[in-house]
């Protein structure tokens, strides 16, 4: 489509949908925010503890790891699987971690429940990276098995595999995003819990160190184990970016800065996700040159608001296609969470220009943090049911929300209700083919979203709409907490 027309009628539906916010009422930031944060008790793996509040989940895949004399159990199922994909799972704890960064100090009661999303991932990644010398597991699970059945994860009867990368089957990309992970949770702990913090940072610079050494997509050492479903589709010198970035932040070493020159940056993108880190990378790196006035990082500034313009629809750089109720819309499959992890880089780049009084062109357009944080507030508006169908993409938030998301748990009934093992066939007929809602509310989860007509069929089968996804989530968690703290003040 003509980028230029489809702005300017974008911009026409954006001020229509934004004045109609107001005539629906503001949605409240601070119950969204607390049940967006709930949803991870819902993909936990392993043992459930005492304060589970998600009580239709039970513990499950105890067995993680058994086979290869290793213990991996615990961590997260990453959408409505069983599968424990780490590269997904590491971006997850690095947004959460972000999100807990910058934003904590508006989570109010919440701040507690962010730590302890953030710490259930962590305490399975440390496992991964500490278990084996020289390898680090990235995976349990085979997914091409676990797709076959519709099982509840308690009664996981397939094979759980476990994938590795190493020296000789090397995966810079899932390496340099888990280094990310534990290096951004460190500075999260860092004031509650010193030692945990410590570890977190140590167990991150070796895992730092042997995505750099050793440099390879992990897609390639593993194949069919994560493609098509987590492939490294856009390589892996955005996760080196991004790790050594994070690590710049938690150490101030001046090797990490060096990493981050030797691997240059002018690789131009409008998207941000579990797979393409460029945006998020330039954004945390452009904070040193505004928050700490930093020349050395200049250019990543330059980059970071390059990106702004290819997303801001009155932007003459805009190469973000927008639907008619004013959502952005980057990809068939999953949109939401192309636009919860940029809306969270819009408030985030907001926060940093505010606080240095800067603003930036887009040509002649003039670009304050007032602009960012309007369109931010109109992508998590539309979210939370500011939109054509008046629906929210949340589940249990609002009136009206979808029904029968794509989950396996969610979908079959709770082993409270129904004790009996459903093996790996048995959820097919009964549960995922019913037209019945789901008997189990997955609280706080973001579904993939509208379709780019503003449309949802809610459809169990339409995974590409009704799956959520633990990244989705994580993403919107810091503009949840931004705007829940604006309207407290």
């Amino acid at each position: 489509m003509g980028k230029g027309r489809g702005a300017s009628l974008c911009l026409v539906f954006l001020s229509c949908w934004f004045l109609l916010g107001f005539v629906q009422g503001t949605p409240n930031y601070r119950d969204a925010l607390a049940k967006s944060l709930l949803f991870f008790q819902g993909q936990r793996s392993g043992r459930l503890p005492p304060t589970q509040q998600i009580t239709w989940r039970s513990t499950s895949g105890l067995s993680d790891g058994l086979f290869s004399h290793v213990d991996l159990t615990g961590g997260y199922y990453d959408a409505g699987d069983n599968i424990k994909f780490n590269f997904p799972m590491a971006f997850t704890t690095t947004m959460l971690s972000w999100s807990t960064l910058e934003y904590g100090k508006k989570m109010g009661p919440q701040l507690q429940e962010a730590r302890a999303a953030i710490r259930w991932a962590t305490d399975y990644l440390l496992k991964c990276a500490l278990a084996t010398p020289n390898k680090l597991y990235v995976g349990v699970g085979d997914p091409n098995v676990d797709h076959k059945c519709w099982e509840r994860p308690e009664d996981m009867d397939t094979v759980r595999n476990v994938y590795s990368v190493s020296p000789t089957n090397p995966g810079s990309d899932v390496a340099g995003e888990t280094a990310a992970a534990l290096a951004a949770a460190s500075l999260v702990f860092r004031k509650v819990d010193r030692k945990y913090s410590t570890l977190l940072l140590a167990t991150a610079k070796k895992v730092m160190q042997f995505a750099v050494q050793y440099r390879g997509a992990y897609s390639d050492s593993l194949g069919s184990a994560v493609c098509p479903f987590y492939c490294s589709y856009s390589g892996y010198k955005d996760e080196l970016l991004w790790g050594a970035a994070w690590l710049l932040r938690a150490t101030n070493d001046v090797s990490y800065f060096n990493l981050l020159k030797s691997l240059g940056a002018d690789d131009q993108t409008d998207v941000f996700s579990w797979d393409n880190k460029y945006a998020g990378a330039r954004v945390l790196l452009a904070r040193r040159a505004l928050v700490n006035n930093d020349k050395n990082f200049d250019q990543f500034r330059v980059h970071a608001e390059d990106f702004m313009c290819r997303i801001l629809p009155n932007s003459p750089y805009s190469t973000t296609q927008y639907t008619q109720g004013g959502l952005i819309y980057k990809l068939p499959e999953s949109n939401l969470q192309y636009v919860t992890s940029i809306t969270f880089l819009l408030t985030t780049y907001a926060k940093y220009i505010k606080s240095t009084k800067h603003t930036f062109n887009c040509g002649s357009l003039l670009v304050t943090p007032n602009s960012l944080t309007g369109l931010a507030r109109r992508q998590v508006d539309y979210i939370l049911g500011v939109n054509p169908l008046k629906m929210s993409y949340m589940v249990g938030y609002g009136q009206y929300f979808p029904k029968r998301i794509h989950h396996r748990g969610s979908s079959m009934p709770s082993m409270a209700s129904h004790p009996q093992a459903i093996g790996c066939e048995g959820g097919f007929q009964p549960y995922y083919y019913s037209p019945n809602p789901n008997p189990n509310l997955l609280l706080g989860a973001v579904v993939g979203g509208p379709n780019q007509n503003d449309g949802y069929p809610d459809d169990r089968t339409d995974y590409s709409h009704s799956e959520p996804a633990t990244y989705i989530n994580a993403a919107i968690v810091g503009p949840l907490a931004y705007f829940a703290g604006r309207n407290a003040n």
